[in-house]
């Protein structure tokens, strides 16, 4: 259960006896807090995010290394590509819970997800094993190498299977997770401690996922084989369908409305827009007063202010892109600087590059106990609400701890090119660089840590801050943020890369002994800072949709 014993006193005592207002179970029955929901229905989807992230980060963990490898696109393009996919990935979930939202139901867009991820992994494992489908490898000793590399079906076989698997995100991660944090009641104060709760245990749930993917499956894929690295995802989804219909019982279900929340929110916001209008261009009040009545005719107040609450969320969202942006880094340019290294722990062990994120989920492993058993109870006497720090100053410190994250990484990274200028390896890109891996663990560190803080946060908050009626939009709208990062960070490379390649010298070169990741890290320091200003100055003029204090 939630250490969080500090609940709002003012609420007033709840009937527990009761059905629950607004859920039935599977069968469409009332259901009762004693016996559905709660932590033995959130076990179950703790169970699924385990499994569904082992199978996710086995894949994405390790991207820029087979496009790079296998299919032999350059470090610019290979990062392009990845940040694209990932970006994609990170933006379908709106497309997924506008559906399940407004027609299929969480459950259903979950199972729907399920069985998407497993096909996609299947494909993908037959991508890198039958032999139409992989790549024809290089010969020195051919004098025709225009054959080289994957064939034009090759590659849209191996993107259509990796982006079956982004459409499945699209309906898993906004619904899983509103799904489960729907088991917990609101208006119980018990419950809602435990929701917020079931927020730090889902990012831990998701954190133990990524870490067995990055040191189990990368290892797989690096010393035994890719078919067997993208095959083992399909079975673990298998093996999550099944936890995830075992709860079918448990499970608290949203009752929806007749009407789309969506539509009834297009139409909402366009006669705002339309009322606005009107109002700057009339000259007298009863003019104005006339179109607002007209306004409240069309639509009930109750849909008016969900409609400005949605609008309220817009310069929270706008201001953490950037965060987005850095966030996609871990998996890209993290990686392939983590390539030049000595990885040796040992004369013969040799780590995977793409292991060294299991640094990031570790720690935030480690740290979300600290976090929410400790550290929370601990500000809760200070501040006197129940989560310790209001939303917004979680994801606030976040963001901070993602500037520094980048400034250390471009410390590192300087001390990386220094050290292949001393030692003559500036020509010669396959070689280790006499650096131990521990010199980029730091930054790994810090981003898990900035995780914590950021994207915990922006969950909590885009998900209590929403109408009830369309909370996985919100996660989707806190996914879009992971998303359009991935998609502006793409942007920034391909723009970067044809600028400064036009010099002869790219930040992004095939040799990154003769590359600046530095220069580009410097400049995500620098977008971060701005980023950090703009989101305190919204953050404090914030009003919460219930009584939290602001920022």
């Amino acid at each position: 259960m939630s250490p969080h014993s500090m609940e709002s006193q003012h609420q007033p005592l709840l009937d527990r006896s009761g059905p629950l207002v607004g859920f039935v179970d599977y069968r469409g029955r009332p259901v009762h807090h004693s016996s559905s929901g709660g932590w033995t229905s959130g076990l179950f989807l703790l169970g699924l995010e385990v499994a569904s992230r082992v199978a996710y980060y086995g894949v994405s963990a390790n991207l820029i290394t087979y496009l790079t490898g296998p299919l032999m696109l350059s470090n610019a393009a290979a990062a392009a590509a990845a940040n694209a996919w990932s970006g994609c990935a990170s933006m379908l979930p709106l497309v997924g819970a506008s559906l399940a939202d407004s027609w299929l139901g969480r459950y259903r867009a979950i199972a729907l997800a399920t069985l998407l991820y497993i096909l996609g992994y299947g494909m993908l494992a037959l991508s890198a094993v039958l032999p139409p489908l992989q790549p024809s490898q290089c010969d020195s000793r051919s004098m025709n190498i225009s054959y080289c590399g994957a064939t034009s079906f090759q590659l849209a076989f191996f993107f259509t299977s990796l982006y079956l698997v982004a459409f499945a995100q699209g309906f898993e991660k906004p619904c899983g997770l509103a799904f489960g944090a729907d088991q917990f009641d609101q208006n119980d104060p018990k419950e809602c401690a435990s929701r917020s709760s079931f927020f730090n245990w889902w990012y831990f749930a998701m954190s133990i996922g990524a870490t067995v993917a990055v040191i189990v499956l990368s290892y797989i894929q690096d010393n035994i084989g890719w078919g067997l690295g993208f095959e083992t995802p399909s079975i673990i989804m298998i093996l999550a369908l099944i936890i995830f219909l075992l709860g079918t019982s448990t499970y608290r279900f949203y009752v929806m409305g007749k009407n789309s929340s969506f539509g009834r929110l297009g139409r909402t916001l366009a006669t705002m827009a339309r009322t606005s209008l009107r109002i700057s261009t009339m000259r007298s009040k009863a003019e104005e007063k006339d179109a607002e009545s007209q306004h409240a005719k069309t639509h009930t107040i109750s849909e008016i202010e969900e409609a400005r609450s949605i609008l309220r969320l817009f310069p929270i969202w706008a201001t953490s892109l950037v965060y987005g942006v850095s966030f996609a880094q871990l998996m890209t340019f993290f990686t392939k600087q983590t390539q030049t290294l000595d990885r040796h722990l040992t004369s013969s062990i040799l780590v995977p590059s793409a292991a060294l994120l299991s640094f990031g989920t570790i720690s935030i492993i480690l740290f979300i106990p600290l976090y929410d058993r400790i550290i929370v109870p601990v500000v809760c006497k200070i501040s006197k609400t129940s989560s310790g720090i209001t939303m917004l100053q979680r994801v606030g410190t976040g963001i901070a701890v993602s500037l520094l994250t980048m400034v250390v990484a471009a410390l590192v990274e300087m001390k990386r090119l220094k050290t292949a200028q001393e030692y003559g390896l500036v020509d010669q890109p396959d070689a280790t660089i006499p650096m131990s891996l521990w010199w980029v663990v730091p930054q790994y560190v810090l981003i898990g840590i900035a995780d914590v803080f950021t994207v915990v946060g922006l969950q909590e908050f885009f998900y209590d801050q929403m109408p009830d009626s369309m909370r996985s939009l919100g996660l989707a709208l806190y996914l879009s943020i992971l998303g359009i990062g991935a998609f502006v960070s793409s942007i920034l490379i391909s723009c970067i890369d044809k600028i400064t390649s036009s010099n002869g010298e790219t930040w992004f070169s095939n040799n990154l002994n003769r590359a600046h990741l530095d220069y580009f890290y410097w400049l995500l320091a620098g977008l971060t800072a701005f980023e950090l200003m703009l989101f305190i100055y919204f953050s404090r003029g914030y009003v919460y949709k219930k009584k939290v204090n602001a920022l």
